[in-house]
């Protein structure tokens, strides 16, 4: 039998354990965030991006700037060409993501969004989209298994970022044509 000061320590530590545990976890996930922040240089936004557009290119840049295959392939929201689009896009486009990187955000966001990268040091342009997945986190389409298509620019986007004012024409509707 255990006397009532030995369970109100018992369950003190047990609180305890739970808290250390609870923070500790929560400082894991904002110190990787942190430490990717601190490690690369800012990334210029034009537009109009949501929350989960921004976190999800932002981090895609980062894994672009940094050479990480796998990290750029687990920000697919599917994985059907991820590792090889992912492959393509860091051989393609990870010099440019090291140096300055504007993001052009177009139209609304709300479950989609199409985004302009900018590679100052390289003169580089990209589109990718970012989009909601099934499991309804943010996440990027690598739908572009061919290196040609991998590297190829958007011909409707304009040179400079927010030469548009961030809104698509009428004549652009998203990645490969699709609505």
């Amino acid at each position: 039998m255990t006397s009532r000061t030995e369970r109100t320590v018992t369950a003190g530590a047990l609180t305890a354990a739970v808290a250390v545990l609870l923070t500790g976890c929560a400082s894991d996930a904002s110190h990787g965030y942190q430490s990717d922040y601190s490690a690369h240089g800012p990334l210029h936004v034009v537009g109009y991006p949501s929350t989960g557009s921004l976190d999800i290119v932002q981090k895609a840049v980062w894994r672009l700037a940094d050479g990480d295959v796998q990290g750029l392939a687990g920000l697919a929201v599917d994985d059907t060409d991820a590792e090889a689009t992912a492959r393509n896009w860091v051989k393609t486009f990870g010099a440019g993501a090291g140096g300055e990187v504007t993001a052009d955000f177009y139209d609304e966001g709300s479950v989609r969004q199409v985004v302009v990268l900018y590679f100052a040091g390289s003169g580089q342009r990209k589109e990718v989209e970012a989009r909601i997945g099934e499991d309804d986190s943010w996440g990027l389409t690598l739908a572009d298994p061919d290196p040609a298509e991998a590297s190829a620019e958007p011909d409707w986007a304009p040179a400079e970022p927010g030469g548009t004012g961030s809104r698509t024409s009428g004549a652009h509707s998203g990645p490969s044509g699709k609505q």
